[in-house]
């Protein structure tokens, strides 16, 4: 069977139709950044206290009646009770003086009966402040981002075998229409169950529309721009869309405003149907050779090149996969396992750091921009080592840097919490680049036939650690550093796994099962597998498991 690398080869590597295919998958990603991450402004939780109903009561009975509490050594207004309102205001036709009077730690507290008084000094609204998510509803909060992460989870495990299945390009373009269209019905929720259900349905293409976009690409393009796509194209189509998410939040603070602003910039793909063609390796791989040869002599005009009168021979016809395929046999089965696992850890520690960015800055905005921003020398670092890095390498290393950081924020006395900050954002740095990393290395290491598939359901798992992310920051409320040890341990032992991966680098993207085999069957650790395995890398592979077996 013809090489397709070869097969393609006439049409050089970046004319203009590649620029053109580049250019347009990496913008239908940009909605997917600030997509990602809007419940960090429309989940916000707002300074708020107990509604005080317009009684006669004192100005010193009105300024008391909110019990005060000691928070992390800090004064605050009670924000979930108050003084019975029936005996603060007997109190006060008493004439009584609160604090001289009337010891208030006597005083009988009730619940915010009447509603809560909700702070605009940062939003005029956010769902939090519409459906009252506080309190005694507070559980209702991070479990609104875990509804959204639970169909961004269930739309990548569908839609990675749709695409398979039906091809690449019409799931590309129906996720992007689920993403548009329920993120502005969103707008016109009248409860907090109606909003979660419509969350829950945008999720479904949130990720989809990524990884869709991210197999197109790769299997469109070839050689070094097709890393250069698959690394830093398509994370910084990402990073730009997360990078104006807080630009839109700054100047749209009520919560439908900022929806239905994002909502818009969807129908300006529409066009692009006209323009991003079909995978011609995905078509191939159907059987459906005319198709993918007429993609590719359009290709040629486009580049101004002459095309073979046969471009594709001795094609096979269609054969039928399924996600069984990735379990059936023992040495991809293994592979699809670490893969998991590592994309499960990535994930989660990526998710993790990118919503406790707190503490980076008072202001929620410039905090959203600073965590964003981090992002781009990361995708800078993933191409680089993309280019000119063993996979394996890589990702290791980037997991230990990672792994490192979140360990020593520990050891960092309170009064330097600018260093604590520095090593968090270290830390997401080598989580970042690791990511973008596990995006182009899952392609590679898949036949065609089952690319999006494996992409898909390794993306499915690690939609696990970003449903979980919401109760791993809790747990901060038990030991501060618990959820940066956790990320840390998972970052260490996903390295370890990233051990048993087979190497990638180098090489041409397989088009069938048999080709992958090829790359699997490794009985140890330690064998050599071929040519593109460096000296550099056997060594510290040696390494690392001696560490590993010293620390067991």
């Amino acid at each position: 069977m013809t090489d397709y690398a070869g097969a393609i080869a006439f049409l050089g590597q970046w004319g203009r139709f590649q620029q053109v295919v580049f250019f347009l998958l990496c913008a239908s990603i940009v909605p997917n950044g600030f997509g990602a991450f809007t419940l960090v402004f429309l989940a916000d939780i707002p300074n708020h206290h107990c509604v005080v109903p317009d009684v006669n009561l004192t100005d010193d009975w009105l300024k008391s009646i909110i019990p005060v509490k000691v928070v992390n050594g800090e004064q605050e207004l009670s924000r979930c009770s108050r003084y019975r309102l029936d005996v603060v205001r007997n109190l006060s036709a008493q004439g009584l003086i609160p604090g001289r009077d009337v010891n208030l730690t006597d005083l009988e507290q009730e619940g915010c009966v009447d509603g809560w008084s909700y702070s605009r000094d940062i939003y005029q609204s956010t769902i939090v402040s519409e459906f009252d998510l506080v309190c005694s509803e507070q559980w209702k909060q991070p479990l609104t981002s875990t509804v959204f992460f639970l169909g961004v989870l269930f739309g990548s495990f569908f839609s990675g075998q749709l695409s398979d299945r039906f091809g690449r390009k019409p799931v590309l373009f129906a996720t992007m229409a689920v993403q548009t269209v329920f993120t502005f019905i969103q707008v016109f929720s009248v409860s907090w169950i109606m909003f979660t259900i419509l969350l829950f349905i945008n999720g479904l293409g949130q990720m989809s529309n990524f990884v869709a976009a991210l197999v197109l690409g790769a299997e469109i393009l070839t050689s070094n721009v097709r890393v250069l796509y698959s690394s830093m194209g398509t994370c910084l189509g990402f990073v730009v869309g997360y990078m104006m998410l807080p630009l839109f939040a700054y100047f749209l603070r009520d919560w439908k405003s900022l929806l239905l602003a994002l909502s818009v910039p969807g129908l300006a793909y529409l066009p692009l149907w006209w323009f991003i063609p079909e995978s011609p390796r995905w078509l191939l791989s159907q059987g459906r050779v005319e198709e993918a040869e007429a993609i590719v002599r359009k290709a040629s005009k486009w580049n101004k090149v002459q095309a073979p009168r046969v471009i594709f021979k001795d094609y096979k016809s269609k054969e039928h996969h399924s996600i069984f395929d990735l379990v059936r046999k023992s040495s991809i089965r293994s592979t699809t396992l670490i893969l998991c696992l590592v994309s499960f850890t990535l994930t989660t520690g990526y998710y993790s750091l990118s919503f406790n960015t707190s503490q980076l800055h008072a202001d929620p905005y410039i905090s959203c921009f600073i965590s964003a921003a981090v992002e781009i020398p990361a995708y800078i670092s993933s191409w680089l080592a993309l280019r000119y890095l063993p996979r394996r390498l890589s990702v290791i290393c980037t997991l230990l840097l990672g792994a490192v950081s979140l360990f020593l924020i520990q050891l960092v006395p309170q009064h330097l919490s600018i260093i604590s900050v520095a090593l968090e954002m270290l830390g997401k740095y080598a989580i970042t680049t690791g990511t973008s990393l596990m995006f182009a290395y899952t392609s590679e290491l898949y036949p065609t036939v089952l690319r999006n598939t494996a992409t898909g359901t390794c993306t499915t798992v690690s939609r696990v650690g970003s449903c979980i992310t919401p109760f791993l920051l809790k747990l901060s409320v038990y030991f501060k550093y618990l959820p940066y040890i956790t990320l840390g341990t998972l970052a260490v032992v996903a390295a370890f796994a990233t051990l048993y991966l087979p190497e990638s680098f180098g090489r041409p993207l397989p088009e069938t099962i048999q080709q992958m085999h090829q790359r699997e069957g490794r009985s140890s650790i330690f064998t050599v597998e071929n040519k593109y395995q460096s000296t550099v890398e056997i060594n510290l592979r040696h390494r690392l498991y001696i560490i590993f077996s010293v620390s067991l």
